[in-house]
């Protein structure tokens, strides 16, 4: 029996009627490989395999046949990673409880496994030096790039673990030297308020995280640019900081009741949200009728609550799959786009009064 390529346990010279068995244990294969099967050189199985046109027909099917008989795929960003590195790559969020950020990782997740790529997934606690360490932990376990939520301020900070990076969260905008992804802030807060003046409930109260967060910026500063242009008296806006949880909305919203009931509250995230909508329950009082709630992010749980939570709805999935898709580019050298942005949505459901006759909601 002849030799065969690296990783080919039997194969028959006529590749046509080549029946490739690849053991459970074999190294994976390459455009090596694929140009000893086909009989045509490695140069021209990269030429095929790269969509050029200088490529007799006899040679790609010859190509296109090897590839099919072995189930070799071709893997870009595996490729340009490659050069004695891991094939692998980091995801570090700041809260994997979150359904959001748990969305945000399969929306990267499945990116990474398209291309078979490993994903690895930290999660930093909005801990600064927890997300140090896990910084060194990734360059130590030699990924060969990561997409990052960032809690850090410093730039420095990043860079020195000399790996490429992507950024995602509205944190991200702090640092526009690098890549990032995110949703639009200011035009989602717009899309909600816009629902909640066509509801006629004027002005809201607000449920805002950490006032060290920039998202909680993000969010105060694009109500307050829309509430300047509808004329509320901004510095009669009720507004209460709490942990972007459950229990830190919950609490938060007891505060706000003890002043007396909002008519509507806009929470900066929907973990928050439902957690007002339990001390609006348990204050006794009727939720949209006495009290409206509009919430931020469109996690699952929100639709399955009672009332079901009206919210803006991030694409935390898509912001996922768009971060690893601008990795591939930045680490094969294309252009990247310094701050992709991706528009948020008005998910409809019951927490807000129902409108007969809306004014046009806007998109932004």
């Amino acid at each position: 029996m002849g030799r065969f390529p690296r990783g080919i346990s039997g194969a028959t010279d006529r590749v046509g009627e080549a029946r490739i068995a690849v053991s459970e244990t074999a190294a994976p294969l390459t455009i090596i490989d694929i140009a000893r099967l086909s009989g045509v050189s490695k140069s021209t199985v990269s030429r095929v395999l790269s969509g050029a046109g200088n490529v007799s027909q006899e040679a790609r099917d010859k190509v296109m046949a090897a590839v099919q008989e072995s189930g070799f795929r071709r893997n870009d960003l595996a490729r340009s990673l490659r050069s004695g590195r891991t094939g692998m790559i980091g995801l570090l969020i700041p809260d994997i409880a979150n359904p959001f950020w748990a969305d945000v990782a399969r929306g990267a997740q499945d990116a990474a496994d398209a291309e078979d790529i490993s994903l690895l997934i930290f999660n930093s606690d909005w801990d600064p030096e927890r997300e140090r360490r896990h910084l060194q932990a990734l360059t130590q376990s030699r990924v060969d790039a990561a997409i990052v939520n960032p809690v850090r301020d410093g730039l420095d900070d990043f860079l020195r673990f000399q790996i490429p990076l992507v950024l995602i969260g509205s944190s991200a905008e702090r640092f526009p030297q690098l890549p990032s992804v995110g949703s639009d802030i200011s035009q989602g807060v717009s899309i909600g308020l816009d629902r909640i003046v066509a509801a006629g409930l004027g002005m809201p109260a607000l449920l805002v995280g950490d006032a060290e967060r920039t998202a909680r910026e993000r969010f105060v500063a694009a109500v307050r640019a829309v509430g300047e242009a509808e004329g509320w008296p901004l510095d009669e806006m009720r507004l209460e900081d709490g942990q972007y949880t459950v229990e830190g909305g919950r609490a938060a919203m007891e505060r706000l009741l003890k002043a007396g009931p909002p008519r509507v509250v806009f929470a900066a995230n929907d973990l928050m949200a439902l957690g007002a909508l339990q001390a609006i329950r348990a204050a006794g009082l009727r939720c949209p009728e006495e009290v409206a709630l509009l919430g931020f992010d469109g996690i699952p749980a929100a639709e399955v609550s009672t009332p079901a939570l009206t919210t803006v709805g991030k694409p935390s999935r898509e912001i996922g799959r768009q971060a690893f898709k601008l990795l591939n580019r930045k680490v094969t050298g294309q252009a990247e786009a310094p701050r992709l942005s991706l528009p948020c949505t008005l998910i409809e459901r019951e927490t807000l009064p129902r409108i007969d006759h809306p004014r046009a909601v806007g998109t932004g």
